[in-house]
């Protein structure tokens, strides 16, 4: 399988989806092929979302969370730009188009542990028939076919609603906070993705994220900035997360392996040259 990425004629990167029984001719000629294409091919294995979409939905459900908790949507975009990525969370809903998350969150809604948290601003905002900048607003208003958008008082007052519906106060969140909770997520399923073999190497995580999800080149890919941030400092956070909410943040295996071990990331790209 090739997975493109939407802009499909100016997105670098396509994963090739390697199933269990497959020859190698066949996964050469899908390699040879991202040659000719100029695309940055990566591996990847079968299992829902893939290496970038799979742990997309868990970096954005943190970053729900942080706007249920408190933190606006317009804080959390301005915090990811800040890390140094071109768009935040929901400036890209709004302009991938909120109906596209919607269909697959009401496809997965069966198979959603009950027990797991769940928020649904971004449901509301899609029942008022509010997918982005298509529609004119979305997170954001887009008065006249505008690019860029404005924050929107009546998506505030939906967030406000959602927070007194399920009985949270409010607090504040610093940009810093903010990203140690988002980086945290994304390193952390980028951690159980390398372990289940999704991706061979956790370079291939960060080459999907620099390719395909305008993760800031100089920081390297999730992975790389968890090695220069420090394992030890990513887990003891996603330690301290789980006091609030266990189920969301299960630390990788791996991720605590390595911790134990004394090693990085890093060590693994060297073992594996498969």
């Amino acid at each position: 399988g090739l997975h493109f990425f939407s802009p499909a004629n100016i997105m670098k990167l396509l994963e090739i989806v390697v199933p269990a029984k497959v020859a190698a001719d066949v996964v050469a000629t899908a390699f040879e092929l991202a040659k000719k294409l100029k695309k940055v091919p990566v591996r990847a294995g079968v299992c829902d979302g893939f290496i970038g979409n799979r742990i997309l939905a868990v970096y954005k459900q943190a970053a729900d969370y942080l706007m249920e908790d408190g933190a606006s949507p317009y804080e959390i975009d301005a915090a990811v730009r800040g890390f140094g990525f071109a768009m935040g969370p929901c400036q890209v809903t709004d302009l991938a188009g909120g109906d596209i998350g919607w269909a697959t969150r009401k496809r997965r809604a069966a198979t959603r542990d009950p027990k797991a948290r769940y928020v649904e601003i971004a449901d509301r905002i899609c029942e008022r028939g509010w997918f982005g900048q298509k529609t004119g607003r979305g997170f954001y208003l887009y008065p006249e076919g505008a690019r860029v958008g404005q924050p929107d008082p009546e998506v505030l007052a939906i967030v406000d609603a959602e927070r007194a519906k399920k009985g949270i106060t409010p607090r504040s969140f610093s940009a810093d906070e903010i990203m140690r909770r988002y980086m945290a997520a994304m390193v952390n399923e980028g951690a159980k993705v390398v372990a289940e073999g999704i991706a061979l190497r956790p370079l291939d995580v960060d080459v999907t994220f620099v390719a395909g999800y305008g993760f800031p080149r100089h920081r390297g890919g999730p992975m790389k900035w968890a090695d220069m941030t420090g394992l030890p400092k990513v887990l003891a956070d996603i330690e301290a997360f789980a006091k609030e909410d266990p189920l969301f943040w299960k630390p990788s295996p791996l991720l605590v392996q390595l911790v134990r071990e004394g090693r990085n990331f890093d060590s693994l790209n060297q073992a594996e040259k498969r």
